[in-house]
């Protein structure tokens, strides 16, 4: 059956994002110059017919032409691997769908080698080919129009009978991407939807010069990596996933040596773990799955592979919609700066609101150093409804602090309903541990948990709960310079403290509502204020 495809939702999703400018819906017009037809080269578009042979047909006899745009008409596409080429636009119009057939019917593109790259991070992210729609190497490449990309016949990477993740095909011939590109130059994806997309409904690996913009992903896993890119723009896109992360950059070994993530962009986007999938496309938004309500992701990340590093990046006028919280992650020696956050909205989240770690997993040749995290300014943040069992968590490593953190105009409401007895828990470092929220246990704090952390400052933060609350609101350990001015906390039921210290030295507290100003200068192993 061929599946509706209804753009118009995308008003309602967006309309959730009061931020957002206003956007046309419509389509771009239909090429005319170079334009090759699929059908022309024998694709039937039925829902019954192998079309990938006659795509690929379509697409080499652009490429020989110098380029060109390979157009989809209305129909269903069932395809195998779509090899991609320099200069060539994919075009797909509203009521076109390429569908990925089953790996029983027609096998797709045999992985890659590599052995250079292969080892440090998990098999989706070491092969491109293996994919509905791929591309290694390419210059001036595009897919764009109103249609549909389900990979219907995609794997995830779930093992079916232990239901773990073994992100390794079950047999030769499987594929695990809708779209995967290695080190291409000039590439534009836009307009266009992903419905199932496998283990990633995009993998960009080695990418510049990138633009992503107003697509709709509605997917079992990843919704879009972004890794070791520089020069991405990702911009009104509308992501739903529930089983893994919506937005992830990365900076893995994949392609065999340590390249950055620079110079990234993401805004105007809603990402969210709580729709049915299928249902954000559709537009019925069904919230009905049981599983999702305690597992769901959705989310913006960095890492956790971080082999490179992770600098000059934006995030700004974002919805986070019942999912988890941001994450920023170094924990495979890459040094991560220069970061603004600003304009977020969430609302439910399950986990931390902000999440920030250094950790020691060191995953790379020759086990790198511990890497670093500094100059991150996170501003106008709202979040409503954050889950009882977690606080917005700053954590560096003893030796290796996270530095020069700003917190501005950022209001929290928690669930509340936390216990007195959490905050008298010093959470285990767990330096080597796979970087997530609740690694540490519940939270000793209801509003914020920091450690190991040089120059942090707080203001025009309010944060509150629902529940009554018997945790401390601010725990430091191993913190100095850390300034709170204008910041509304409330105490605890039963006369919980507003901040615990531990090892902190130079702290500042100025119009803190409940507390007189205080000033801290020597260090305090133990103080409760």
């Amino acid at each position: 059956m061929t599946l509706p495809i209804r753009r118009h939702f995308l008003a309602r999703a967006i309309a959730l994002v009061a931020a957002l400018p206003a956007c046309s819906l419509a389509a771009p017009p239909i090429p005319t110059s170079s334009l090759f037809d699929v059908k022309r080269f024998g694709a039937k578009g039925d829902g019954r017919t192998l079309d990938s042979p006659a795509i690929n047909a379509a697409i080499a006899a652009a490429a020989t032409a110098g380029g060109g745009t390979v157009y989809f008409p209305p129909g269903r596409y069932l395809s195998a691997s779509i090899r991609l080429k320099s200069n060539i636009t994919l075009y797909l119009e509203a009521g076109a769908v390429i569908e990925a057939v089953d790996a029983s019917v027609a096998r797709y593109d045999l992985p890659e080698p590599n052995e250079a790259g292969g080892n440090y991070q998990d098999y989706g992210h070491s092969h491109w080919q293996n994919s509905l729609i791929w591309g290694i190497g390419l210059n001036n490449v595009a897919i764009v129009g109103g249609g549909l990309i389900h990979g219907k016949g995609l794997i995830s990477g779930h093992d079916k009978y232990t239901g773990y993740y073994t992100d390794k095909p079950d047999q030769p011939g499987e594929a695990d991407k809708a779209i995967a590109l290695r080190e291409c130059r000039n590439v534009t994806l836009r307009d266009f939807s992903i419905l199932h997309g496998g283990h990633f409904g995009i993998l960009a690996t080695g990418c510049s010069n990138l633009l992503i913009d107003h697509l709709i992903i509605d997917t079992n896993r990843d919704g879009m990596d972004i890794d070791a890119c520089s020069n991405v723009r990702v911009t009104n896109c509308s992501l739903n996933t529930p089983w893994d992360d919506a937005i992830c950059l990365k900076a893995s070994y994949g392609l065999g040596r340590i390249q950055h993530c620079e110079n990234i962009t993401i805004s105007d986007c809603l990402v969210s773990g709580n729709f049915d999938e299928g249902s954000l496309i559709d537009g019925t938004f069904k919230r009905s799955a049981p599983e999702y309500r305690s597992g769901r992701y959705g989310r913006i990340k960095m890492g956790t592979e971080s082999n490179g590093d992770f600098k000059n990046i934006t995030i700004t006028n974002c919805i986070f919609d019942e999912c988890r919280g941001l994450a920023i992650e170094s924990v495979d020696g890459s040094h991560i700066e220069d970061l603004t956050i600003s304009n977020i909205t969430m609302r439910n989240v399950v986990n931390d609101p902000i999440f920030i770690r250094l950790g020691a997993r060191l995953r790379g040749p020759n086990k790198p150093p511990v890497g670093t995290i500094k100059r991150i300014n996170i501003s106008n943040v709202v979040v409503s409804g954050a889950h009882v069992n977690h606080a917005s968590t700053i954590a560096g490593l003893e030796g290796h602090l996270i530095e020069d953190i700003r917190i501005s105009n950022v209001q929290i409401e928690t669930q509340g309903g936390g216990d007195a007895a959490w905050s008298k828990v010093v959470p285990p470092e767990n330096a080597n541990g796979y970087p997530e929220p609740g690694m540490f246990g519940k939270a000793p704090a209801y509003a914020f948990y920091m450690r190991h952390v040089k120059a942090i400052e707080a203001h025009h933060v309010k944060v509150g709960y629902v529940k009554p609350e018997g945790r401390t609101a601010v725990v430091l350990d191993d913190v100095s310079d850390a300034s709170f001015h204008a910041v509304n906390l409330r105490r605890g039921h039963g006369g919980a403290a507003l901040f615990v210290l531990r090892g902190v030295s130079d702290f500042s507290a100025r119009d803190v509502r409940g507390m007189p100003d205080r000033e801290i200068p020597e260090r305090v192993d133990a103080l409760t204020l």
